[in-house]
């Protein structure tokens, strides 16, 4: 009996096919990005390439799948390198322990990738990444802000352009339309109002001025949509 039975069962064994042969590109693997590439691993998708350049700390508990006392410190590419193979031992995984230069960004992007996810929590980087999926013409989605939010009812998959009452994706909007990159991106966002209250400002470290309060399942429900997608994408291709 496959450990797929179940998935088999409700996509028909072409359908696994697919998303067994599918190559997907990870970017980030925080509150959103740690659950994505769970949900992705989880579905039968063995080509896998994951990138992030940070480690877990004790911030990260509340919200990050793999982030627990003992993970503290460790780097989350191991970690969740580590998980994903404990999910699937015959999964080709590729990992990249680096944050995302502008150079990286478009190196990295490439037509061999039936999907890129974009989980990053910074908006340069986002910026390089999707300039470089859209010039590249490679299939990209994005999240945008889980914080500031409770509804999870509220989550959508938009055109980037009809995102709304979100921080984030107006600036990367702004950012985008200056690189004539300002619709074709697929974007999870909330509709919901950002809580102004929760947000705190920072000294600029860790290339962040400010960030918002941000409630456990939010993140999760980001990484579930951005992966739905990408899943419903694969079953309804031709490839």
């Amino acid at each position: 009996m496959s450990w797929l039975e179940r998935t088999e069962l409700l996509v028909t064994k072409s359908g696994l096919d697919k998303l067994q042969n599918a190559n997907i590109l990870i970017v980030g693997l925080g509150g959103v990005g740690s659950f994505a590439a769970e949900f992705i691993a989880r579905a039968g998708v063995k080509n896998i390439t994951i990138v992030d350049g940070d480690v877990f700390d004790e911030t990260n508990k509340n919200r990050q799948l793999p982030a627990l006392d003992s993970t503290i410190g460790q780097s989350k590419t191991s970690v969740i390198a580590a998980r994903l193979k404990d999910i699937n031992s015959e999964i080709n995984l590729t990992v990249l322990q680096e944050f995302l230069s502008p150079e990286k960004a478009y190196d990295i992007v490439s037509n061999e990738y039936d999907y890129v996810m974009d989980c990053i929590d910074s908006i340069t980087p986002k910026v390089n990444l999707i300039v470089a999926a859209r010039r590249k013409k490679v299939k990209i989605i994005s999240s945008m802000g889980a914080g500031g939010k409770l509804n999870a009812t509220k989550i959508k998959v938009k055109d980037i352009a009809k995102t709304k009452n979100c921080t984030m994706a107006r600036l990367l909007r702004k950012r985008l339309r200056e690189r004539k990159v300002d619709k074709g991106v697929k974007a999870v966002f909330s509709d919901e109002v950002q809580i102004a209250e929760s947000v705190k400002i920072t000294d600029g470290t860790n290339f962040k001025k400010s960030f918002y309060g941000t409630i456990s399942y939010m993140p999760a429900a980001f990484g579930l949509q951005a992966a739905a997608h990408v899943v419903n994408y694969l079953l309804k291709s031709k490839k």
